[in-house]
C-alpha cells in the first residue's frame, strides 16, 4: 500500500513538472518568439511524454485534460476564458486524449512484456540453479552414505587408517554440503517476496578478522596475504552475507585455482566505495567461462571432476548478494597468472534497510 502511494506521488510530480515546463515554453513561444501556432503541438508532446513515463492511463489522460484547459484558457482567444465552441479547441482536446490513450496502451503493453521477459529470465536462472544443485548434491551425499555404510557394516574388518580416511571424507563432504545449503538459503532470503536486506555499520577490520578465522578453520594449510587500510573503515552491510561472499571466492580459489600457493585479500578505498580485491596465483579462469562465471550454470561435463563440483553456484550467490547491496562484482585473469575477483560496497551513509525486491526488480 505504501509503495503504491509513493508510485502515485512520483507519477503526479512528473506530470506537474512536465506540465510546468510546457507552460513556461508556451509563454516563451507566445510572448517572446510570437510563434503561437506551435503551442498546441508542445502540449501534445507533453501528453505523449507523460503517457510514456508514467504507469497506466490516468496521468496521460489527466495531462491531456489539463493541457486542453491550459491552451484554451491562456493561449487561445478570448484569453483567460474557457471556450470549447471553437472547432480548433475541440479538435485539439480530442487529439490530445487519443494520443494519451494510444501512448499509454503501448507503454503498458511494453512494460508487461518486459515483466514477462524478466520473470522468464528468473525462471531460467532457477532452472539452471536447480539443475546444478541436483548434480552437485548427489555426489557428496552418495559418498557420505557409502562411507558411513561401510564403517557400520564392516567396522571390525577395516583398518584404523581406512576408517580415518572415510571419516575425513565424510567430514569434508558434510562441510561442503553446509556451504551449499548456506548459499541456497542466501538466495532464498534475498529472492523471497517481501524480504528486506538489513544493512548495519560494520568495521572492515572486524569483518576481515571474522572471515580469516572461519577460512583458516576449514583450510589451515592455505596461505593468506592480507592488505587492508590501517585506518578505521566503517561500511554499511549485511555482515553475514558479505562474509559469505568473501568465503565463497576464497573457496573458489581453493577448488579451482590449480597450482595456487597463496590467496591475496586486499581492500582499498576509492571515492565513496570500498573495493574488495581477492586474487590468487593459480591457473586462472578459462576465457570461455569468464563471461558467464556469475550466472551459476555449468554443464555436468564441465563439472565431472569431484574437486570441481559447485563451480559457479557460490559465485552466482556472490553476484546476487553484491547486487542486493547496490555494488558491482567482476572477475578477470591476471597478466602474471591467476585470477582476481573485485566487488565494491558503498561506505557512504544510507538507509539501514533496503528492499531488494523493489530496488532490483527481483
Amino acid at each position: 500500500m505504501k509503495n503504491e502511494a509513493l508510485k502515485h506521488v512520483k507519477n503526479a510530480l512528473l506530470m506537474l513538472i512536465i506540465l510546468g515546463v510546457t507552460f513556461f515554453i508556451s509563454i516563451i513561444l507566445q510572448d517572446i518568439l510570437t510563434v503561437q501556432e506551435h503551442i498546441t503541438t508542445v502540449f501534445v508532446f507533453a501528453v505523449f511524454l507523460v503517457s510514456l513515463i508514467t504507469d497506466g492511463y490516468l496521468y496521460g489522460i489527466l495531462t491531456a485534460f489539463l493541457g486542453v484547459i491550459a491552451v484554451n484558457f491562456a493561449f487561445t482567444f478570448p484569453y483567460f476564458a474557457i471556450n470549447f465552441i471553437i472547432p480548433e479547441n475541440f479538435i485539439s482536446a480530442l487529439v490530445m486524449i487519443v494520443i494519451s490513450l494510444m501512448t499509454s496502451a503501448l507503454t503498458t503493453k511494453l512494460k508487461k512484456w518486459q515483466e514477462i521477459k524478466v520473470e522468464g529470465e528468473r525462471e531460467k536462472m532457477r532452472a539452471n540453479l536447480l539443475r546444478a544443485v541436483s548434480h552437485d548434491l548427489r555426489t557428496p551425499l552418495t559418498t557420505i552414505y557409502g562411507s558411513s555404510s561401510a564403517i557400520v557394516d564392516s567396522y571390525d574388518s577395516l583398518s584404523d587408517d581406512v576408517k580415518k580416511k572415510m571419516v575425513i571424507g565424510i567430514k569434508e563432504d558434510s562441510q561442503w554440503l553446509i556451504g551449499m545449503v548456506e548459499n541456497l538459503l542466501s538466495i532464498t532470503r534475498i529472492d523471497g517476496g517481501g524480504v528486506k536486506l538489513i544493512k548495519s555499520p560494520m568495521s572492515l577490520e572486524e569483518l576481515a578478522d571474522s572471515v580469516i578465522l572461519k577460512f583458516k578453520k576449514r583450510y589451515p594449510e592455505i596461505n593468506l596475504i592480507i592488505d587492508i587500510p590501517d585506518s578505521v573503515v566503517i561500511i554499511p552491510m549485511d555482515a553475514m552475507l558479505i562474509e559469505q561472499v568473501i568465503l565463497n571466492i576464497f573457496e573458489n580459489a581453493v577448488y579451482h585455482a590449480d597450482g595456487m600457493t597463496h590467496i591475496s585479500f586486499r581492500v582499498y578505498l576509492e571515492k565513496e566505495n570500498a573495493i574488495f580485491e581477492i586474487s590468487d596465483n593459480g591457473c586462472g579462469i578459462e576465457k570461455s567461462r569468464l563471461d558467464r562465471i556469475f550466472d551459476g550454470y555449468f554443464s555436468a561435463e564441465q563439472r565431472s571432476d569431484a574437486k570441481r563440483r559447485n563451480a559457479g553456484i557460490g559465485l552466482s550467490v556472490c553476484s546476487t548478494i553484491i547486487n542486493a547491496h547496490g555494488g558491482s562484482i567482476s572477475a578477470e585473469n591476471l597478466a602474471a597468472g591467476g585470477a582476481v575477483f573485485r566487488f565494491s560496497l558503498s561506505v557512504a551513509d544510507g538507509n539501514d534497510i533496503i528492499d531488494y525486491n523493489e530496488e532490483n526488480n527481483i
